[in-house]
Parts: structure tokens; sequence; C-alpha cells
């Protein structure tokens, strides 16, 4: 009996042992995984950080690119790679392709175009009203309420002190803070694709789709597409050598106006005036820049280009 006692403590031992030596693996492989994560982590973070300097060289390569006045918007240089694996792809556009809000509110006193807009996106005719009627209460000097707007008292009960700002907007930004533009938000995500602060004035009619065309102007979307496409040219693309764009809004392609080719009515025609424009003179440059799967983005925009060029705003952004 003892000896088997013996033999069986023995065996016990052993097993414990073995089982011991098993632990230490499992745990010495795990922390040799855990290592390898963390390096490996550590190795995309510095990657990343170099990717992104690199982009964002690149896209401010293509900035300087972009600024120069001789640079078309259709030029090939707009799109290059360089040697080191970096890119960069640059975009020339008209800010006034956009609607200018403070244009809207202050000079033209226009909340009728956006309630209109308002409602083009699918918003009750009731709210589009009281948000046009809010935006107009947030830039306006004085604290009488719009019928349907917004005022100091309003935003308080909000807990929000020395709003609203009673002065013209120097961001879009700032809109976000104004009355039922949460709303606006959930509706059409990308709004401010559709507004500046930097355009001269009116909706230039060279440069904006026929969807913005066709609100501001009340016209059929189909008049509007016909309009864009003259400015276009035969080849069908803007910012190309065979563009006819229109020197003023009272007359155009073979004696026609442009109210005559939107078929606007005379009448209305003081209504649609303040709304349009032509040839405006602030330019968006907008550069990404890659390496890797990295990209920078960076926003210019600038006054007179080919002329004496004013930076007006510079924004960078990281794209996903």
């Amino acid at each position: 009996m003892n000896m088997i006692s013996l033999q069986s403590t023995k065996s016990y031992r052993r097993g414990s042992a073995l089982l011991a030596v098993l632990w230490l693996i499992a745990v010495l492989a795990f922390a040799v995984v855990t290592a390898v994560k963390l390096l490996s982590f550590d190795l995309d973070v510095a990657d990343s950080q170099v990717n992104g300097f690199r982009a964002r060289q690149a896209a401010e390569m293509g900035i300087a690119v972009g600024c120069n006045p001789v640079v078309k918007r259709d030029d090939p240089i707009l799109q290059l790679g360089g040697d080191d694996g970096a890119s960069f792809q640059v975009l020339i556009r008209s800010e006034g392709e956009r609607f200018n809000i403070n244009h809207l509110l202050q000079v033209s006193n226009d909340k009728n175009l956006l309630k209109e807009i308002f409602i083009h996106w699918g918003i009750d005719e009731d709210v589009s009203q009281e948000i046009a009627d809010a935006l107009k209460d947030w830039i306006d000097s004085n604290d009488d309420t719009e019928l349907n707007g917004a005022e100091k008292a309003y935003y308080e009960d909000l807990g929000r002190i020395n709003q609203p700002f009673n002065r013209p907007f120097y961001s879009l930004d700032e809109m976000r803070l104004v009355k039922g533009m949460e709303l606006v938000e959930q509706v059409k995500p990308d709004w401010q694709d559709w507004f500046t602060v930097w355009s001269s004035g009116g909706l230039d009619i060279n440069e904006a789709d026929a969807e913005k065309i066709s609100i501001a102007a009340e016209c059929n979307l189909e008049d509007a597409d016909g309009l864009v496409e003259i400015v276009r040219g035969p080849d069908g693309v803007r910012g190309t050598e065979d563009d006819a764009p229109f020197q003023n809004l009272g007359s155009g392609q073979d004696g026609q106006s442009v109210f005559d080719l939107l078929r606007v009515p005379e009448f209305y025609a003081p209504v649609v005036t303040p709304r349009l424009a032509v040839n405006d003179s602030t330019t968006r440059i907008e550069s990404t820049g890659t390496a890797g799967s990295t990209k920078r983005k960076i926003v210019l925009v600038v006054r007179n280009r080919t002329g004496k060029p004013a930076i007006l705003e510079k924004t960078e952004e990281v794209i996903p």
C-alpha cells in the first residue's frame, strides 16, 4: 500500500508540474500575441501619422496649383501623383453656385426663397416659414420678433445667453444655432452645400446647377436645364473653352435674356432679379491629398483669383 501511495503521489506531482508548464506556456503565448498586436498598432499609428503629414503636404501643393490664375478648371495638372506615392486632386469651383444666406436675409430680404428651399427639401410649409423667420431674427439688428421667429427670450429659455447674435453669419456653422435648423440637418444633411457667406451676392447662373436655378427663378426644371446646357457649350462640360457664359441677365443667346429662357413672366422679373447674378468673382478651391490610404482635404475660398487674390477662408479636414 505504501508503494502504491508513493507512486500515486509522484504521478500527481508530475501532473501538477505539467499543468503548471502548460499554463505558463499559455500565459507567455498570450503575452507574445499582445506584444505583437501592440507593436502592430504602434506601427499603424506611426504609419498613419507619416501618411497624414504626406497627404497634407500633397493637399497644400494642390492648393498652390489651384491658386495659380493661369490654371484652368479642366487643366490636367489639377490631378497629379508624385514619385513617393502621394498625390493630389483639385477642384476649382465658383462660390456663386451657392445661395448667399446673408444676401438673402439682409440685402434682398427674401425669406420667401428660403422658405421655398426648405419646402423643396420636404419640410412642412408652416415649419419652413418658422425657420426662415428665425434666420431673419438671428441676423437683424433689433429685438423685434418676426411673426414665427425667435429672439432673445426664446434662446434664454434654452439656457443660451447673448443669442441671437444680431449680425450677419460669419460662417455656416453659426446657422446651426438657429431655431429649427436641427430639423433641416435631419432632412438635408448636406444643406451646407447649398449655402455660403462668401459669394458676392445672388446665385450665379453660369455656375449653379439647374435645381438651384429652378428654385431661385421659380421656373420649370427643364427650362433651368436648358439654360445650364447653353452655358456648358457643345461639350456639355462646365469650365472648358467652349463655354458660353452669360455676361448679364438682360441679354443672352440669340437675343434672349435669362428671363426669356427661364420663362419668367415680365411682372415677376423684379422679384427674381436680386436672386440671380453672373460671373461671381469668389472661387472655392478644394484640394484632396492622398498618401497610402490616408487622405487630407484643404478648402480655400479666394476672391479675385485671377486678379489680386484675397483669402477669405481656409479649412482642413480628415477624410475617412
